[in-house]
């Protein structure tokens, strides 16, 4: 429940943060029923009184060099989305086609919504330099729909902050740094610090007290812009918006249910505190499994799997889903067919028009043994159950996040879809 007030709020420190004024020019594609394409797409240049280029979700899907057309005619200073529309754009956008973009206008690239990838950045930047983008133009941040939109925001002009971390030490939810050249080291990308008002804390989820410096916590927030609560949900609302800590002394705070730290008042989010998989006593962050899984075969689609667990025998065992691009599925049915690709928001989401019986033997040889060896050597883990699937299988959220509770109870009830006989539960 978002009042004027909070609404008001957010809008005015977007605007402090993203440096904006009556000169600036956006560009978004994100849909209107999301947060940030409502209130950082549309509602923001409302209240600081700058022209937005609108263009469809879909338009960008199909062909995401779209996208960067638009900023380089229109000179668009700020735009954005998550990771994942970065990451298309490097991998869909041919040479010939960045040619004739200027990216020199882009001045504010915010990055938000899901985790943020170091390499996705660095990969961004590498391509589309010779376009005139600068790497200072990205604005990693943190927010969600329950603090209205944003809570923490980098510094305009000035390059992400990055910390190598040590992962083993990581499972363990405490921070100790590390090069970037260790075998165990893992690149974070900082969201910039809490925005004016806003107040980040990082607490022990069990005990409720601020966690030391060094270690891992939920992370809490309070400010102008936090939420009234969940419509007509009053006990949730009480124990996700009302929180205290222990003492009672300090609150209201806001339970994001994410995990991260502070550095130097740097956020840093590591995952969600209800996705983290513990097997034999470690923690493992799911979007690190599946970021493995996604470089282990190139079939695979990008963004487009899930790892969770299950118990088993009395024990938590590994479940890893991913879904197999379409043309590479083509190129290994069976006696198959396919129809028109779905052209969806998520592509995601919506359940697939491919109707087809893939080669399974060439699955079970190849891309199953490879993904189950990657993830044994990155992160000492043995995948218990691994379903490739067809593209458009895997539950996601409208902006695109991986909803991994949804993914594993139909894992449970037996209705994921995999593209090899085996039974998927038959070992549970």
């Amino acid at each position: 429940m978002i009042t004027h007030h909070n609404l008001l709020q957010n809008l005015a420190l977007i605007y402090q943060s993203f440096n904006h004024h009556p000169d600036s020019q956006g560009v978004i594609w994100l849909p209107p029923y999301h947060d940030m394409g409502l209130i950082g797409g549309i509602l923001q240049p409302l209240y600081g009184g700058f022209p937005v280029t609108l263009m469809s979700p879909l338009m960008f899907l199909q062909s995401p060099v779209r996208w960067l057309q638009a900023i380089s005619r229109y000179r668009a200073t700020t735009s954005g989305g998550p990771n994942f529309a970065y990451d298309l754009c490097v991998r869909k956008i041919k040479p010939e086609q960045i040619q004739d973009l200027d990216l020199s206008s882009w001045q504010v690239a915010f990055n938000g919504a899901e985790p943020i990838s170091a390499q996705t950045i660095e990969s961004f930047t590498e391509t589309f330099a010779p376009c005139g983008f600068r790497p200072q133009a990205f604005f990693p941040c943190y927010g969600l729909a329950e603090a209205t939109l944003i809570v923490s925001g980098g510094q305009q002009a000035a390059l992400p902050q990055l910390a190598t971390v040590q992962g083993s030490f990581l499972e363990q939810h405490q921070v100790v740094a590390t090069t970037p050249e260790a075998p165990d080291a893992r690149t974070l990308v900082g969201c910039g610090k809490a925005l004016t008002g806003q107040r980040i804390l990082i607490v022990n989820p069990e005990q409720l007290t601020p966690c030391p410096a060094g270690e891992v916590g939920e992370i809490w927030v309070a400010g102008n812009s936090i939420a009234q609560g969940y419509w007509r949900q009053p006990e949730v609302s009480t124990s996700t918006f009302r929180a205290s800590l222990a003492n009672h002394e300090e609150g209201p705070f806001l339970r994001t249910g994410d995990l991260g730290f502070l550095r130097d008042q740097e956020l840093f989010v590591t995952g969600r505190l209800k996705d983290v998989i513990i097997i034999n006593g470690r923690n493992h962050y799911p979007q690190d499994i599946e970021w493995t899984v996604m470089q282990s075969y190139p079939g695979l689609r990008p963004n487009c799997a899930a790892a969770f667990s299950v118990p088993a025998a009395g024990e938590e065992r590994l479940v890893v889903v991913a879904e197999l691009e379409r043309n590479y599925i083509n190129r290994h049915q069976k006696n198959g067919k396919t129809s028109k690709p779905v052209n969806s928001l998520t592509e995601l989401s919506a359940p697939s028009s491919t109707v087809v019986t893939a080669d399974s033997d060439f699955i079970e040889k190849e891309i199953l043994a490879q993904i189950r060896r990657t993830v044994a050597k990155e992160h000492d883990l043995q995948i218990h159950t691994l379903l490739l699937l067809k593209p458009g299988t895997i539950p996601k959220t409208s902006s695109g996040k991986i909803q991994r509770f949804t993914c594993k109870a139909k894992f449970l009830e037996g209705s994921l879809e995999s593209l090899t006989p085996e039974n998927p539960r038959r070992h549970l």
